[in-house]
């Protein structure tokens, strides 16, 4: 069985939906497939549940990229406020949390329930379950897909099958392989936004903190973040060493200031002057967890009452606990990363219609190009703005 479409989108994520819609509405004929049974499963477990949607302020610097002016267009075309003046329309309930992150109050399928409202009224069709088993270019802007029994001839076809992350949402590496059939770069995917392993000698010394969480500040890569961390049975998790993931390569060393917002050594000197008996890890758990102080300060100060405190040892356990450093073994990889980062290169890609320069007609859109947002919603808009653009000229 043949059939005939003007746009062909392999992948009904967040990006693939986004571009179907926009496409859909120029009044483009748009089919839709995925390997999957229902569109949208990441966006459905994204944000807990609860869609962090996008951010109310979105930059280039949010992103990373081997090519770190390739997204402003997008963005700046399609913005945050734009969704936002979607997501208003469908009247879904929304909230903003810190650092102007935007939720869904009931939960994700207002955010895909909307997306797919649009596509039905926008004529897009869709083909799920459909694995993709060849794709062929015999002519310029005529591309053919072949699923199963089936084949499919479309002008316009839209790689937006993601990356590597979350394989139990459905991920593959099929864009990586289209890309690689069609001669372009890809550069090597990696986990982002992902939790640290730990050494076996750390892990030993710091199990007994699992479950722990602190606001802190992680240095890493020449990034500071200021976020919750998070202590688990196999590692370091949370807000603040997710974005440190993104920027963490095999090797480096992890330097964690526990108490970011406090002048340390003049607290403990106070301290040392009203409470000179108090031991020092009695004055250190006034700020942090008595199991945390035990870890992190040197057993032979920790019993010592500060009135014997020299003033080197007061640098030296301020050390300990505002430069705190350790080297992660890895990380928990593409089965708990939330982004892949990498991917297709941009050197390739019109960042103005997301179209492959050498290839009329083939577009890449979303995670599988070499695009890759910090969390608090930077990923999804990433997704919107990608899909837009796309669907304007596909």
């Amino acid at each position: 069985m043949i059939t005939q479409t003007d746009v062909l989108i392999i992948g009904a994520g967040a990006s693939g939906l986004m571009c179907a819609l926009t496409a859909g509405q120029r009044g483009r004929k748009v089919l839709v497939i995925d390997h999957g049974e229902k569109p949208g499963r990441k966006i459905l477990i994204s944000g807990g549940g609860k869609c962090n949607f996008t951010n109310e302020e979105v930059r280039a610097e949010h992103y990373i990229c081997h090519n770190p002016h390739f997204c402003r267009s997008a963005l700046s075309r399609f913005t945050s406020q734009d969704f936002l003046a979607m997501v208003r329309r469908h009247g879904i309930a929304f909230s903003r949390r810190e650092h102007g992150q935007l939720f869904c109050e009931r939960g994700a399928g207002d955010i895909l329930n909307m997306l797919l409202m649009e596509c039905r009224q926008a004529g897009v069709e869709f083909q799920m379950g459909a694995p993709v088993d060849a794709v062929e270019h015999p002519a310029e802007r005529q591309f053919k897909v072949r699923t199963g029994q089936t084949e499919m001839t479309a002008e316009s076809l839209v790689v937006a099958c993601g990356g590597l992350a979350m394989p139990s949402a459905g991920a593959s590496s099929l864009g990586y392989t289209l890309a690689a059939q069609f001669n372009l770069k890809v550069w090597p995917p990696a986990p982002g936004l992902v939790p640290f392993t730990l050494q076996p000698k750390d892990r030993a010394s710091l199990q007994s903190l699992s479950g722990i969480a602190l606001p802190v500040e992680v240095l890493c890569g020449g990034k500071r973040f200021y976020e919750n961390l998070l202590f688990t049975h196999r590692g370091l998790s949370g807000p603040v060493i997710l974005q440190s993931s993104l920027y963490w390569q095999p090797g480096d060393i992890l330097t964690v200031n526990w108490l970011p917002h406090l002048d340390l050594i003049e607290e403990l000197k106070a301290q040392q002057i009203h409470h000179p008996r108090r031991s020092v890890k009695t004055a250190l758990a006034q700020y942090l967890p008595k199991r945390l102080v035990a870890v992190l300060a040197a057993p032979d100060l920790c019993d010592q009452p500060l009135q014997s405190v020299s003033q080197s040892q007061f640098k030296q356990l301020v050390a300990q606990v505002q430069q705190w450093s350790i080297k992660p073994g890895g990380t928990e990889g593409f089965r708990t990363a939330e982004v892949t980062l990498g991917g297709v290169d941009c050197a390739a890609i019109s960042s103005k219609t997301m179209e492959a320069v050498a290839i009329p007609g083939l577009f890449f859109i979303g995670e599988v190009l070499d695009v890759t947002g910090w969390l608090g919603g930077y990923n999804l808009q990433w997704a919107w703005s990608s899909g837009w653009c796309a669907g304007q000229y596909v």
